[in-house]
This record gives C-alpha cells, structure tokens and sequence, in this order.
C-alpha cells in the first residue's frame, strides 16, 4: 500500500493508515491560534495546565517521523500523512538482529508514538479491515473508538514470542473489557474476529466486509462525519475529561469534568451555539 497523504480543511476529514487498520481523526472546524508539538501536529490553545500531562513528552527523532506526521500550511489546514506499508507493525526479522540492549529503547520509541495518538486532541477511531495484531492492536487500543470488519483479525500475541505487549496492550485492554478477560486473550495470544471482538466490547461496531474491503474504514468515516459538526473546544476538552476521570475516583472525576467545562464558557463558540439555537439555524463554529 503506497504512502499518501489527505488534507483535512475545516470540517474534513484526516487518516491515518496503518496496513489495513486506519486511525480517522475528526478535524473540526478551523483550529486558531495553537502550538506545535514535535513539529508534527498544530493543535489549539487550550490553558496549559489541563493539556500538560498529556503532551509533556512528546517522541522526536526520525522513528517518530516515520511514525506519523503532519505538515501544517496554515492554521486552518491540518495535514495527516499515511502510516507507511513498512511501519504498520513490528518486523520481527528486524528485531532478531537487534542487540538486548536496543530492543528496550526500540519498545519506548513504540510506546510514545501510540501515546501520542491516545492524546490527540481530536476524536480518533481505528477501522480494522484486515490484521491488527500484536502493535497493531495497541495502535488501535489508543484510539477512541474501534470499528471492525467480521472478517478482521486482532489480538495481543506476544506471549506466543515469550515476550509481553510493550505499546500498552497490557493497561488499555483491561480498560477496555475488563481485567479477567484481558489476562484470558493476554495469557492464550488468542486471535478474535470481528464478531467476538464485538461480543467482548473490544469493538463498537461490527460490519460484513464488503467488496472493496473497507467496511469497517467506511463506517469510521460515516462517524467521524457525525462529530464534525459540534463545538471543536468542547469535543477536546470533553475527550480530555472522559480520558483523564476514568483514571480517578468520582469525586476527582467531577472536579476535572468541571475545570473542562470551564474551559467552554469564555469560548466564542458557547455563545454562537446559544444564538444558532435560538435563530433556528445551524452553528457556524471556529474553534475559538
């Protein structure tokens, strides 16, 4: 599959490719006044101190650039460029070369970048369509949400190697269905289709693989294309308060859903919403 790249203008849409499994990101609205991180992506301002934790180590380096990048023209463009053919996994014949010594610095490297990708400020859905085994499970893990194909393969295989999931598998799976079953799917290296990984809760929707075998990718689109058009700061800072409460007690969790809804208030778009409403049109919303 060769590289390629997709412009997201306002209220378009980016992918992120990766073999047969695809990271949709929704891009909503213009994305004003921002800053970079890794030279890769522009995202808006928002206070520093919600975003630290999020974005206070961000990979550098060609591996990370090979990973997945951007190139921003202008603050209403947002970039995203293709995973590679050769980056959509581990080359376990790349790694039989490698010393002891390098294979822990390698595993980080994977590590931060599908970090990263869990800490885009934007909606992010993986759409499996083929293998999404081992990293590239874990890629998907970081997203969102995941949709599949029945014909999909994924699982955390690294058992079978001796060795343990190194990009997350072993925190998001359990966050994701639960502890017991993912010791089960952990421990047996098992490989679930789309419909068992439906019935596990691994997935949100499972489609019949259809003739260009990109059912699951098309599904993606058809969601991201529901989120674009809501408000851009409150989709960041709602995912912000979803990912970070679910780490917390309730009472925690209520105090950062607060401190995020703070966050909308003073916004131009809060009150573009309340004048749409009441104008009986649809909102036009910049991010800002």
């Amino acid at each position: 599959m060769a590289a390629a790249a997709a412009a997201a203008a306002p209220g378009a849409l980016g992918t992120l490719q990766a073999g047969r499994a695809r990271l949709v990101a929704a891009c909503c609205a213009r994305l004003g006044p921002g800053w970079r991180l890794s030279g890769s992506w522009t995202v808006p301002r928002v206070d520093p101190a919600i975003w630290a934790r999020g974005w206070t180590h961000a990979p550098g380096g060609a591996a990370w650039r090979r990973g997945y990048s951007s190139e921003v023209k202008t603050e209403d463009e947002l970039r995203v460029r293709y995973l590679e053919e050769e980056n959509r996994g581990a080359d376990l014949k790349e790694r039989v070369k490698m010393n002891s010594s390098e294979v822990g610095p390698f595993v980080s490297k994977i590590r931060a970048v599908i970090n990263e990708i869990a800490n885009l400020p934007v909606p992010t859905i993986a759409a499996m369509d083929g293998l999404a085994l081992g990293g590239g499970l874990e890629l998907a893990l970081a997203c969102d949400i995941r949709v599949a194909a029945s014909s999909a393969k994924m699982g955390l295989v690294e058992t079978k190697l001796a060795i343990i999931p190194g990009g997350g598998g072993t925190q998001r799976l359990p966050r994701a269905i639960g502890m017991s079953l993912a010791k089960e799917l952990i421990f047996s290296a098992r490989v679930l289709d789309g419909q068992a990984a439906k019935a596990v809760g691994l997935i949100s929707h499972v489609l019949e693989q259809n003739q260009e075998g990109d059912a699951a990718y098309r599904k993606a689109l058809d969601l991201a294309r529901e989120f674009l058009p809501q408000g851009p700061v409150a989709m960041r800072v709602a995912k912000l308060a979803i990912n970070q409460g679910m780490e917390v007690d309730l009472v925690t969790g209520l105090a950062i859903e607060e401190a995020c809804y703070a966050q909308t208030i003073p916004t131009k778009d809060r009150l573009e919403g309340l004048l749409a409403f009441k104008e009986k049109r649809t909102p036009r919303y910049k991010g800002e």
